[in-house]
């Protein structure tokens, strides 16, 4: 089939390069979002999947809305059978959906109808699911609730970070997603609606959703911070500055009250609502990540000082 991929950030980048690899499809162009300001400079930088269709010499849209007429007219013009997509970030309107005779075929990183939206996987942790996957489905108007082609699952470690869950997913996703351009094209592959029951919607985690409630039972705290590993990144205040933290650890037992420190020579302790966590690294303002115990010699917390 001739396929237009969408696709922005490196998540993405595993399924363009099975689909760029494959005899039996043709990357036609792809469709990633305009130049992002990233680094320290604040210097525009093209997506992670630009960078990769540009090194394979395939053409590259970036117009700053799906919407776009002139982006339409391209599109037609492209005469794509399917477009697949992973994380483009936008919403394809009605207009664009209809050109391909295939349609536009999203690889979602959920088990759908679980997590329909833009962060399953930071969702599927910070609930303490133990099984997630990734799904295959038609892209319709309403969100995620198209039809679905196939699915992969993935157990969910105990130490999970998003980051880390999300790398595996982007992997095993990238395979569905060709056996799904395969089966599509061969006319082996039917989309099923999915099931009325078991529907969850997983919005965005923003910057305040990620502080740190020190009151909160100690095994939220850990799915929270590892949830939002690496981005936004969990946060908490110490000396009226924000920290990040790094993920961290459940202690089996003892009592500290919410929030206050406690600095052994090899350990930095702090009280949840149960018991307290033992922290990994931790992110002083302008400062790079360091193990806690660095943190603790240079910040020298005072016996019963409190995080939060």
């Amino acid at each position: 089939m001739r396929l237009v991929f969408a696709g922005t950030p490196a998540t993405a980048v595993p399924s363009l390069q099975a689909l760029l690899a494959s005899e039996k499809h043709e990357v036609v162009a792809v469709l990633t979002r305009p130049h992002a300001r990233a680094g320290r400079g604040r210097h525009e930088a093209a997506s992670p999947v630009e960078q990769v269709a540009a090194a394979a010499g395939v053409r590259v849209l970036t117009p700053a809305r799906p919407s776009d007429p002139d982006f339409l007219d391209q599109l037609v013009e492209l005469r794509p059978d399917c477009c697949p997509v992973v994380a483009y970030g936008a919403l394809i309107p009605g207009a664009a959906l209809a050109i391909p005779q295939h349609g536009w075929v999203n690889l979602h990183f959920s088990l759908l109808p679980a997590w329909r939206g833009a962060a399953p996987v930071q969702h599927a942790i910070l609930h303490g699911d133990e099984i997630t996957g990734a799904s295959t489905f038609q892209i319709e108007t309403g969100l995620d609730t198209g039809p679905v082609y196939g699915i992969v699952t993935e157990k969910i470690r105990p130490n999970d970070t998003a980051g880390e869950l999300l790398e595996r997913l982007s992997h095993s996703g990238a395979d569905l997603l060709l056996a799904t351009m395969d089966g599509i094209a061969d006319g082996s592959l039917d989309a099923r609606p999915q099931p009325a029951d078991g529907v969850s919607a997983a919005a965005k985690i923003t910057v305040d959703d990620a502080r740190v409630d020190w009151s909160a039972p100690a095994v939220h705290i850990d799915r929270l911070v590892r949830a939002c590993t690496p981005a936004p990144g969990a946060w908490t205040v110490f000396r009226g500055e924000r920290i990040k933290l790094g993920p961290v650890r459940v202690l089996s037992d003892d009592s500290l009250p919410p929030g206050e420190l406690r600095v052994a020579k090899n350990s930095v302790q702090v009280g949840t609502g149960t018991v307290p966590v033992e922290l990994g690294d931790v992110q002083a303002p302008g400062k790079r990540p360091i193990a806690a115990p660095d943190w603790a010699r240079g910040a020298r917390p005072n016996a019963g000082e409190r995080l939060g």
